[in-house]
């Protein structure tokens, strides 16, 4: 059966639309155009806001910033979305940005200007913003964290004349961070951020939340036969709904609880965590059922880091097959412990799985979104179109699919 993959430009077409865009909407040219790209997460979902291990890596696919200062404080957006051909656009004041305002798409853009005006990094101004974008909406590829970083970066060096260094790069990832959580109300704990800002091509990154670091890591799936193949299963996905945010909520107050900075700092983590469960059962809920999720949630993260920091050191000497087994641990944990996936997501990983995969698992915040194969380089035909002949046989949603290939963080292109 046919299959769709998804529509990538180069980044000279891409610039090229941004610019068109911005003359079309502002009547002049950009001062210049930024990138930034979206991500797949190979492994370590959900243990980014717990001081765990995360192994993403940054897509070819982009969101494009053509900017210009203004002489006033006003952040005007236009905006045309994958796929879309009408733009939207947005204006707000500076003064205006802040906490749940504008709670809207535009608040990724606008709260990332005020954040990094927030922090000091560049003085309070305006800005004309032209967007285009390949990164998928709703695809769980992080096309928030891609907009946001885009904006951000090209904010502070048209207001600073500086291109931003590396330490300045670290600074907006916690701009960016704060866009989402603080403006647009979506929470985040900083995964999609950091990728998008720090990623390298032919590498995955390795981000140890226990003390912040970062390692590169070789990922050459290419020069190994090999491929990723994301599937967006067009399963509506959404971070701001609150089935996130109660799963980090309870991860937050057992970590609290027992007085660690992490689940790693504690020991017998799953029975403590049951334990607390007992004195804080809400009122509506059945006790036993409190407990077990309670427990599940956090072997779920616990299992999780342990599993990244094993499937890290099997990339590194590129054994594939056993990657491909923590991948597929990944996703049951994910589906049975911690119970983010989806029967869109199911179906894929199993369909891939069924189809030759040596790895499958979904990625990102789950609820919908896409999910990640990783098989031999000479299937990808193969497998996509039996995960979509599994969709269709389910009734469910069409999927569409692209290779993911490591590439670079956010960049000026011109």
């Amino acid at each position: 059966m046919s299959v769709d993959f998804v529509s990538t430009r180069s980044d000279q077409q891409s610039a090229a639309d941004a610019r068109k865009l911005f003359a079309a909407t502002f009547d002049t040219e950009p001062e210049g155009v930024w990138a930034a790209p979206g991500r797949v997460n190979l492994i370590g979902e959900h243990v980014d806001y717990a001081g765990g291990i995360c192994l993403p890596f940054a897509l070819t696919q982009v969101t494009v910033a053509a900017m210009s200062r203004r002489e006033d404080r006003v952040i005007s957006i236009a905006s045309v979305m994958p796929g879309g051909t009408e733009a939207n656009t947005f204006e707000i004041d500076l003064s205006e940005v802040g906490p749940q305002s504008p709670a809207n798409w535009a608040g990724y853009a606008a709260g990332s200007v005020w954040a990094a005006v927030e922090a000091g990094l560049m003085p309070a101004t305006g800005f004309n913003i032209a967007l285009v974008s390949d990164v998928p909406l709703g695809a769980g590829l992080s096309s928030s964290a891609a907009l946001e970083c885009s904006v951000a970066l090209g904010a502070v060096e048209l207001a600073t004349g500086k291109a931003p260094d590396a330490d300045i790069r670290e600074k907006l990832i916690a701009c960016c961070i704060r866009a989402e959580n603080e403006v647009v109300g979506a929470s985040t704990g900083g995964l999609d951020q950091t990728i998008s800002l720090l990623g390298t091509r032919g590498h995955a990154l390795e981000i140890d939340y226990a003390d912040n670091s970062t390692t590169q890591v070789p990922a050459d799936f290419a020069g190994n036969d090999l491929a990723i193949l994301v599937i967006n299963t067009n399963a509506p996905h959404s971070l701001a709904d609150g089935q996130y945010a109660s799963r980090r909520g309870i991860i937050d107050q057992v970590t609290a609880a027992l007085g660690g900075k992490s689940l790693r700092d504690v020991a017998q983590p799953v029975e403590k965590a049951r334990e607390w469960a007992v004195t804080h059962t809400p009122d509506t809920d059945d006790k036993d059922d409190f407990l077990n999720m309670v427990g599940r949630r956090v072997r779920h993260v616990v299992s999780e880091i342990e599993r990244t920091a094993g499937a890290v050191e099997e990339l590194k000497r590129a054994d594939f097959k056993a990657f491909g087994v923590s991948m597929c641990a990944s996703h049951a944990s994910l589906r049975d412990d911690y119970e983010v996936t989806c029967p869109e997501l199911d179906s894929a990983v199993d369909a891939a799985m069924e189809a030759g995969a040596l790895g499958a698992r979904m990625t990102g915040g789950g609820f919908g979104g896409s999910a990640i194969a990783l098989i031999p380089a000479d299937t990808v035909d193969k497998v996509a179109e039996a995960v979509a002949a599994a969709a269709a046989d389910n009734n469910l949603a069409t999927p569409e699919f692209l290779v993911a290939v490591p590439s670079d963080g956010a960049r000026r292109l011109q």
